[in-house]
């Protein structure tokens, strides 16, 4: 029984692990697979039946007793089957159906509206017209039309999709099919000639226009997939190509829109629109008579005036308008159709940075692909190892990166964008980038970036120059050949990092080893990065690396075995996230200048006693390692640090060792494993990013140690779980202020989460965010007391979610002194309760009442599921808006007969269906066709083209 007890033990946090990324996935606009459904299922028939067994195990006689341990041992291979299955190693959501496109960001159009009008009537009305280029030099603007017209197009219904794809001047064609396959939601095979097939037929079932944004050369769409545009009665396509080259889209048969430079009232107009002084300029005669010539000499090309306009933000001094003008003529004699004229144009902006630390951080920019969307934090990291950036303390240099990006983004040096997962990055304008490129200072840049190569540069390539930085990220090297030993004495930087595929993905092709020759001739690197590369090891050769101040190693699923890193002695940063390595390097502890080390790895055990205490410089620390809390404490330059701490005692060590003085950031685990916790935890998401929420979790510890006056003033989440012998949140201290997130799990001694009783000081009052689970002797929320003066404090003003789950003895969730304080509540859940009586309590207080109160007035989902008792939502003359409403879930309540929901009205007084509104979700079908609503108007409206009958969503 007790190995059956742990088996379902570790089977239960699989399930909670498993239903945390559901969450997540169905946030996210996913849906949950049907096998994981059943999976699910499957575990909670699992819980009931051992549930049984422990019921007969307190009864069963002695006779019985080996007929129920032949019983015991099948349900133990029972449940190991049932946690077999639950690897779902391809995901556990799938895609909804496909989006029509993606809404791209985007500025005005100013003076291009003709050109916009123009594309606009060859794709609405011209049938004969099938492949439309857009052409003008680099800068005139053609992306930022196409834009505006890929956003209109999604507002029609002549099309079913909108793809973009750029294709940009070194063309990947495997690139290309993937980018159109993913806004068609579609998969591809490996082969070459089988993607193109299956996109062609993927693409001819479908009426489409396809935007191929930044075309440098001619190229064949049938070698991609893509069927040729001919006219075809039964779907409408459209193919729409930009580019620099007029001969490029004759060549490609198109219709050429050419997309001419802004007049003079146009840039002017685009000029002052992005000038802070804005039209107060042309006020001073003198200062206006400037303004124009700078103006004139930008030729009309919105790229140079945006950029030039940004690069004069907040000067107000006419001399200085003057220099600058003496400054650009130098560079400039005027814009004409070519390149180089336009680069000097724009150099004028990067000159007029006037600091070498910030053109250093805007050139680094383009060692990454051409129109590659950076991750802010990614790119202030990279400075900071590259010693572009310096400070005391690792958050000043956050803080001036983060300065320096904002500066090159209002000066229009980079756009700023979104990566896919939506993580907050820039990108380059690709003709700002081959300017980058063409800095003579930055001559000496190697940029082989995302072009696909499949070899490394050979030898003699590696000794044309004394190459300072080299860049061969984002490629499909095979291998790294045994005998190559490139002579680059000068090189700092080697950047070797693959793309980023997602959590566990890697690419099938890939080196996997580097030869102890390669690096035997770059003493002088300092900064080498094989992020998510295949390599199972590194060779001994890399002690020889003197100079190494970062050694990036993330996502190296398949590392396992590092040398002695003794030799690097001037090491800093040392990135080991999410490897597979089942101990530390060897001599890692003479590391003594290490300032970062981040150490995720599922085989490690331990970090032997000792060894951190070593790093005195640590400023960032990121662990699933059990830690020793004297020694972590020990660590007073600590800024941010992720790690476990075994016990209670541990925790309290670390705060008596460091004077409580915690790092500004922190996720920290008490009383948990690794393998338990790994998931709860955000091993891949949280722990890496110190910007997100202070986090502390206490799992199966002991409580009644902890001193809450040992936690950190600024703790935001909070998460209790399986520590039986907290009782309630609320014991008079105030060190929950800050508190935004609450997690409350498996606790059996809760009764209550707030007792204003016996403490009327509340301390939550600050929580967004409560969720609440298998909390069995939960009674109330808040506990208020017979001799509680009234009225109550308005506990949870901020509250925006609240989830209640296996919380079998609770009866109502908010009670008549709570609910009017809701006013925020966004998203409610309650599932699984088996006592639920009622949500909202009004006491009766309303009985006889011929007004309507309403609550929940923000109210967007609403999640009702396997209730048995709930016999109504709401007391009498209470009602919820429905103004903001988007999911209706009310599943196995059999009890509730009404729903208290109103409907917003028309101008007219007549009831409608609520603007926001995607989904209703009931079970069963019967129950939705007899329920009755407050709302007397309801009957009126149909809402039966949201209704699923199915139990998840």
């Amino acid at each position: 029984m007790n190995d059956l007890r742990l088996r379902l033990d570790d089977l239960n946090v699989r399930k909670q692990d498993i239903e945390s990324v559901n969450e997540s996935e169905i946030r996210g606009g996913k849906m949950v697979k049907k096998e994981v459904e059943k999976w699910l299922d499957n575990v909670e028939k699992m819980n009931a039946e051992i549930e049984k067994i422990e019921q007969k195990l307190v009864v069963v006689s002695c006779f019985s007793r080996a007929r129920l341990g032949k019983l015991v041992r099948k349900k133990i291979e029972e449940v190991k089957e049932i946690h077999r299955q639950g690897c779902f190693s391809d995901g556990v959501a799938v895609d909804r159906p496909p989006a029509k496109g993606m809404t791209l960001l985007t500025s005005d159009l100013e003076g291009e509206t003709d050109v916009n009008n123009q594309i606009w009537q060859l794709l609405m009305d011209a049938d004969q017209v099938r492949m439309i280029g857009v052409c003008g030099m680099g800068g005139i603007g053609k992306t930022t039309i196409m834009k505006h017209i890929n956003n209109q197009l999604l507002k029609e219904d002549q099309f079913r999709k909108v793809i973009w794809v750029t294709v940009s001047k070194e063309m990947n064609v495997s690139k290309i099919q993937e980018d159109i396959a993913r806004c068609l939601k579609h998969s591809l095979p490996e082969d070459e000639l089988e993607r193109a097939t299956t996109l062609n037929h993927a693409l001819e079932r479908t009426s489409y226009v396809l935007i191929l944004d930044d075309v440098w050369e001619r190229f064949s769409l049938s070698k991609i997939g893509i069927p040729d545009p001919k006219p075809d009665e039964q779907r409408k396509v459209k193919v729409v190509l930009t580019s620099r080259s007029k001969e490029v889209c004759i060549s490609m048969g198109c219709m050429v829109v050419q997309v001419k430079p802004l007049s003079k009232q146009e840039s002017m107009n685009l000029f002052l629109n992005h000038v802070e002084l804005g039209h107060s300029v042309v006020q001073d005669p003198e200062l206006k008579k400037i303004v124009n010539s700078i103006v004139k000499k930008c030729g009309g090309l919105p790229l140079a005036i945006v950029t030039i306009a940004g690069s004069m933000k907040g000067v107000y001094d006419t001399h200085e308008w003057r220099n600058a003008l003496n400054e650009l003529c130098q560079h400039v004699k005027s814009v004409k159709q070519w390149d180089n004229e336009v680069f000097k144009c724009l150099m004028f902006s990067y000159n007029r940075l006037a600091d070498s630390e910030i053109q250093n951080c805007f050139v680094y920019c383009s060692l990454y692909p051409e129109d590659f969307p950076i991750k802010r934090r990614e790119l202030i990291e990279k400075w900071i190892d590259e010693g572009f950036i310096n400070g005391n303390t690792r958050q000043a240099m956050y803080d001036r990166g983060h300065s320096i990006l904002n500066k090159l983004e209002n000066n229009s040096l980079l756009e700023r964008t979104r990566s896919l997962g939506y993580e907050l990055s820039v990108k380059m304008h690709d003709v700002i980038r081959d300017m980058a490129l063409l800095i003579e200072d930055h001559s000496r840049f190697c940029v082989k970036a995302g072009l696909q190569l499949k070899e490394l540069p050979d030898e003699r390539e590696w000794a044309t120059g004394t190459f300072d930085k080299v860049s061969l990220m984002n490629n499909s090297i095979l291998e790294i050949p045994s005998h190559i030993s490139p002579k680059c004495h000068n090189l700092s930087t080697l950047l070797l990092q693959q793309r980023d595929l997602g959590f566990r993905r890697v690419l099938e092709t890939g080196f996997k080893t580097i030869p102890g020759t390669f690096f035997e001739h770059m003493n002088g690197l300092k900064v080498l990065d094989l992020s998510y590369t295949n390599i199972t090891n590194l060779p001994d050769s890399i002690s020889n690396l003197g100079n190494l101040n970062s050694l990036v190693l993330r996502c190296c699923y398949k590392l396992r075995h590092l040398p002695s890193l003794a030799g690097l002695k001037a090491l800093k940063k040392l990135d080991l996230y999410n490897t597979t390595i089942d101990k530390i390097p060897p001599q890692m502890e003479t590391l003594e200048n290490l300032t970062y080390l981040a150490l995720q790895a599922e085989g490690l055990k331990e970090l032997p006693t000792g060894t951190l205490p070593m790093f005195s410089r640590l400023q960032y620390l990121a662990t699933m390692l059990q830690l020793k809390g004297e020694e972590v404490g020990k660590l007073s330059k600590l800024e941010f640090l992720s790690c476990i701490f075994l016990d209670m005692k541990e925790f309290k060590k670390y705060n008596s060792t460091s004077g409580t003085k915690w790092p500004q950031n922190y996720i920290c685990s008490v009383g948990s494993s690794l393998y338990r916790n790994g998931s709860l935890f955000g091993v891949e998401d949280k722990s890496e990013k110190p910007e997100e929420h202070n986090t502390l979790y206490f799992v199966n510890c002991d409580l009644e140690e902890a001193d809450f006056a040992m936690l950190p003033m600024d703790l935001n989440y909070f998460h209790v779980e399986k520590c039986d012998d907290l009782k309630c949140l609320s014991d008079g201290t105030s060190l929950f202020h800050g508190v935004t997130l609450c997690h409350i799990w498996e606790c059996q001694g809760i009764e209550c989460v707030i007792d204003l009783s016996s403490s009327p000081s509340y301390s939550f009052k600050n929580i967004e965010r409560l969720v609440l689970g298998k909390l069995c002797n939960l009674l109330e929320l808040v506990r208020v007391g017979p001799t509680f003066e009234s009225p109550c404090p308005v506990i949870f003003s901020r509250l925006t979610m609240i989830s209640l789950e296996k919380c079998s003895r609770m009866k109502k969730l908010f009670s008549v002194e709570m609910w009017q304080g809701l006013q925020n509540l966004e998203d409610l859940r309650v599932e699984d309760c088996q006592e639920m009586e009622k949500i909202i309590d009004d006491n009766g207080t309303r009985n006889g009442s011929d007004t309507t109160s309403l609550v929940l007035p923000k109210l967007r989902e609403l999640s009702l599921y396997s209730l048995p008792r709930l016999k109504t939502i709401c007391g009498n003359g209470v009602m919820i808006p429905t103004n903001f409403l988007r999911y209706l879930r009310i599943t196995e309540c059999p009890e509730l007969k009404r729903i208290p929901l109103l409907l917003p009205q028309l101008e007219n007084g007549e009831p409608s269906i609520p603007p926001f509104l995607k989904r209703i979700c009931v079970k069963p079908r019967e129950w939705w066709e007899s329920i009755e609503w407050d709302d007397p108007n309801a009957m009126n409206v149909d809402l039966s083209a949201f209704v699923s009958h199915v139990e998840y969503f």
